[in-house]
């Protein structure tokens, strides 16, 4: 009978953990969703904003190789915004971030500073012993450009001031539910694309392209990081929601186990009550 409780009691316990993982994956499911439509709602001024900078960096008034953000100069030191989760549960989301970052620094053979979101970042690069210039924690599933505008300010100030030559962007893109792409992207210098070929729109500059490129490139920047957090966030979720699926399935199937073996005992024991009253009918008789 002691076998009997221990495994009733496995099964309650397991059943607990199920609605759990089942009740997390609804909540990652409704946040994966609400992440997608903010990436997608910003993608229209995303596409905008590149094809004027591009506009401008063709033109010749604009004088782009003056402006701080466009500079190129020889890279003797690297820094890297390092995007990733605060918390776990998300399958090996984390860990995939962690190596890609891991083996660009190692490519490298630069000094290399940090600029790290997320406490699984930052916990690797303490236990890396890795150079953290800047911490951002508990950064909201709702995230606006106002809670990003700190990072962005952080990136273009430590460049314009000469602290780093080159900086990039390390976060999870987000493809699918299923697939989460590491993707180490570099922001800065900028690096404008060039106009399509035989496209050339009739854009009237004010007060000139000189001072509309010096207020697109900031914001340029910003647009790059606020994304890359959006990204972030629905790549977490959707990391989430296939990790909570896989253990809600694994707790169904541990239940169906463990309840043949509570049946198998039972009827074990049963039978052996029924054999010792039949023994002792017997020897009475």
């Amino acid at each position: 009978m002691a076998n009997i409780r221990l495994i009733r009691r496995q099964i309650r316990g397991v059943q607990n953990i199920a609605k759990i993982t089942r009740a997390m994956e609804m909540i990652a499911t409704s946040k994966m969703r609400r992440a997608q439509e903010a990436g997608l709602a910003g993608r229209p001024y995303a596409e905008l904003i590149t094809r004027v900078l591009s506009h401008l960096a063709a033109l010749e008034e604009t004088g782009r190789e003056h402006h701080p953000l466009l500079e190129r100069r020889p890279v003797k030191r690297v820094a890297i915004l390092h995007i990733t989760p605060d918390r776990g549960l998300c399958g090996g989301l984390h860990s995939s971030l962690n190596r890609n970052l891991a083996s660009f620094i190692l490519e490298q053979k630069l000094p290399t500073s940090l600029i790290v979101v997320g406490r699984k970042g930052i916990d690797f690069a303490r236990r890396n012993h890795l150079d953290i210039h800047a911490e951002f924690t508990h950064m909201s599933d709702r995230a606006s450009l106002l809670d990003t505008l700190p990072i962005s300010r952080i990136i273009m100030e430590d460049y314009v001031g000469g602290h780093c030559d080159q900086v990039f962007l390390a976060y999870a893109q987000f493809v699918s539910t299923t697939v989460q792409r590491p993707v180490m992207q570099q922001i800065l210098p900028i690096e404008p694309a060039m106009p399509e070929a035989g496209v050339s729109p009739d854009y009237i500059y004010e007060p000139g392209p000189t001072a509309v490129l010096s207020a697109l490139l900031p914001r340029f920047v910003e647009m790059l990081v606020y994304h890359a957090v959006l990204e972030a966030i629905a790549s977490e979720q959707s990391a989430r929601v296939v990790a909570m699926r896989n253990a809600t399935d694994n707790a169904n199937e541990l239940i169906q186990s463990l309840t043949l073996t509570y049946n198998k005992v039972r009827q074990e024991s049963i039978t052996t009550e029924l054999l010792d009253i039949a023994g002792g009918a017997a020897a009475l008789g």
